[in-house]
C-alpha cells in the first residue's frame, strides 16, 4: 500500500491528539488510539514519542534526511534506536508529533500500525544482502511481507500485535525462531517457518510449522498466520492475547491446525511473489580500513561500519552528521540492528574511514554495546529506568577497565515486556522491586545464559533479584573473578555456571 494512501488517517490522529493535549481525552483512551499511529504519550502525559517504522531497519539517504531535518526544525533532543529496528523520536509536543507523523509519509515512512494491535515493523538480519556468510539475501522477501501486512491494518482486527521477521543465517539476529512468525533462511535458498513464539511474560520458542518453503510462497504463510490469530487468539484477556498463548490453547495440534488453515489459503488465494534482489553496483576505491568496527562485505572492496550509540540513543546531532556524510555516498545507507545499533553499509574504504571517525562516540567494547529499553522515565508502563542503569554501569566499567569480553553484552528491560530482550541476554536484568531497609526499593531480576543463535536458542535462567544500587558491585565482583581466570565471559561461564550463582548470591538474597 502506497504511503500517500494513509494521509486521510492522520487527520483523525491530529484531531484526537489535540483533544488529548487539551485535557479532553484521558491517557488510557488516548493510548489505545494513538498507538495505531506509532505514537504514545510519554510518562506524565506532557509530551509524545513517535515511532518510525522502517522495514528491515533500512534507512536510506532520503529517510535519514527526513529525520535530520526533523531534528533541526523541532529541536528534538532524544532519539532511540529500538530492538525492533525502528527509530523513536522523543519529547515531542502536540504540534511536532502531529506534523511529523503526516510529513513522514512524503519520504515513504508510515507510522501507522507502529504500535497497538497491528502488524508491526518487519524485522530482518541487518546485514542481509552484504554479509559474507549469509545463506541468501532475505530483504526482498521482507519488503514484500511488509507491504502485504500493511493491508491488514484497516481490514482485520487482531487480538494483539503481530511481529514478523526474516533471518539470513543461524546467527538469528531478528529472532526468527521465536517471533510471532519467523522465516529462517536455509542453505538451499529456502525458508523454515516458525510460528507463535515470543519474549515477555510466558515466553515461548516458536513452533516449526513448515520446512523448505520457497520464497515465492511467503505471503500464504503470513495470511495463514493472520487467520490463525483471528480464529484462536484471545480477544477477552489482553494478558493472554499474544500468539504464543495459542500454543497453550491448541497444544500438540498447533502445527496441524496451522497447516489446515494454510491449505485453505492456498486453495482460495493467489499470493505468489517474485522478489528481485537489489543490485549493488558501487565500485571500490582500493583502500582497506583497519578497525574492529569495519566488516568487509561480500561485495569485494566494500565495507559496513558498525556503530552502537550507548543505550541505542545517539546524540541527535550525530544523525545530522551522518546524513551530511552519506548523502554524497553512492548506495550507502543505515541498517538498524535488533540490538539498538546500526551499520552504515556499502562504503568504500575511504568512506568507511570517514564514517569511523564520525561514529567514534559509540560503544568502545562488547559491554558498552549492551541493550536497554527506553525505560520508565519515558515509558508509561515501565517499572525501572533501564537507560539510567546502563549509563551508570558503562561509567563504572570504564573505571574498572576490564579486558574486552570479560563482561558480556547485557540486556536490560524496564518491565516484564522484554523490550530490552533481557530473556536472551548472556546476562539480563528485568525491572522490579525488592524489600530492603523496611521498604520496597528499586531492583532488577537477574537472568543468565540466554542465547538466540539458531539451534541453541534458550531463555536465560532466573537467578534472583538485586537492588539497583548493588548491580555495579555485583558486576565488578564478577568481572574481577573472570579477569583473574584469563578467560572471557562465555568461556568462563561454560565451566563456572555454579560459581556465577555463588557470586550473585550475596546480592540476590
Amino acid at each position: 500500500m502506497e504511503s500517500m494512501e494513509w494521509k486521510k488517517d492522520y487527520e483523525e490522529f491530529e484531531k484526537v491528539t489535540r483533544q488529548f493535549y487539551a485535557g479532553e481525552v484521558p491517557v488510557p483512551k488516548y493510548k489505545g488510539f494513538s498507538g495505531g499511529f506509532g505514537s504514545y504519550a510519554q510518562r506524565g502525559g506532557k509530551s509524545s514519542m513517535l515511532r518510525l517504522r522502517l522495514p528491515g531497519g533500512r534507512v536510506d539517504s532520503e529517510k535519514l534526511k527526513f529525520v535530520s531535518e526533523a531534528i533541526e526544525k523541532y529541536k528534538i533532543d532524544k532519539i532511540h534506536f529500538t530492538t525492533c529496528q525502528t527509530i523513536q523520536l522523543h519529547n515531542l509536543d502536540a504540534d511536532a508529533v502531529c506534523e511529523l507523523a503526516a510529513a513522514a509519509l512524503d519520504c515513504g515512512i508510515v507510522t501507522r500500525g507502529g504500535g497497538g494491535d497491528f502488524p508491526r515493523n518487519v524485522m530482518v538480519s541487518p546485514l542481509s544482502g552484504v554479509e559474507k556468510d549469509e545463506y541468501f539475501d532475505v530483504s526482498p522477501y521482507a519488503d514484500a511481507a511488509a507491504d502485504y501486512l500493511m493491508g491488514f491494518i484497516k481490514t482485520v482486527k487482531l487480538p494483539r500485535k503481530l511481529k514478523v521477521c526474516f533471518s539470513n543465517s543461524p546467527a538469528n539476529k531478528p529472532h526468527a525462531t521465536f517471533r510471532d512468525l519467523g522465516f529462517a533462511a536455509r542453505a538451499d535458498g529456502r525458508f523454515d517457518v516458525f510460528s507463535a513464539g515470543g519474549l515477555g511474560n510466558n515466553p515461548k520458542m516458536g513452533v516449526m510449522v513448515a520446512e523448505a518453503v520457497d520464497g515465492s510462497k511467503i505471503l500464504y504463510y503470513i495470511k495463514a498466520m493472520v487467520n490463525m490469530f483471528v480464529t484462536y487468539g484471545n480477544y477477552e484477556n489482553r494478558a493472554k492475547a499474544r500468539t504464543r498463548y495459542m500454543q497453550d490453547v491448541l497444544g500438540d495440534k498447533y502445527t496441524e491446525t496451522y497447516s489446515e488453515i494454510l491449505k485453505k489459503v492456498m486453495e482460495e488465494e493467489s499470493l505468489d511473489i517474485h522478489a528481485e534482489q537489489d543490485e549493488i553496483t558501487k565500485k571500490p576505491d582500493g583502500s582497506a580500513p583497519d578497525s574492529p568496527r569495519v566488516i568487509p562485505q561480500k561485495q569485494d572492496g566494500l565495507y559496513a561500519v558498525a556503530y552502537h550509540p550507548i543505550g541505542g540513543c545517539p546524540e541527535p546531532s550525530k544523525i545530522q552528521e551522518l546524513y551530511n556524510a552519506i548523502s554524497s555516498m553512492e548506495q550507502t545507507e543505515l541498517r538498524l540492528t535488533p540490538e539498538e545499533g546500526a551499520y552504515i553499509i556499502n562504503c568504500t574504504g575511504n568512506e568507511a574511514k570517514k564514517i569511523l571517525e564520525l561514529t567514534n562516540d559509540g560503544a568502545r567494547n562488547l559491554f558498552e554495546s549492551s541493550v536497554a529499553c527506553i525505560g520508565a522515565s519515558i515509558c508509561q508502563v515501565g517499572v525501572r529506568d533501564s537507560q539510567k542503569l546502563l549509563e551508570t554501569l558503562v561509567d563504572a566499567a570504564r573505571e574498572w577497565n576490564f579486558k574486552d569480553g570479560v563482561l558480556p553484552q547485557i540486556h536490560i528491560s524496564g518491565c516484564p515486556s522484554s523490550c530490552g530482550t533481557h530473556q536472551i541476554g548472556r546476562i539480563g536484568f528485568r525491572g522490579g522491586v525488592k524489600k530492603a531497609d523496611g521498604a520496597m526499593q528499586p531492583a532488577f531480576v537477574l537472568t543468565v545464559n540466554g542465547e538466540d543463535i539458531q539451534g541453541t536458542e534458550r531463555f536465560g535462567k532466573q537467578v534472583g533479584t538485586i537492588l539497583e544500587r548493588d548491580i555495579p558491585a555485583f558486576l565488578k565482583a564478577l568481572g574481577n573473578e573472570i579477569s583473574a581466570s584469563g578467560m572471557d565471559f562465555d568461556k568462563w561461564y561454560a565451566s563456572h555456571a555454579e560459581r556465577f550463582d555463588e557470586i550473585a548470591a550475596p546480592f540476590a538474597e
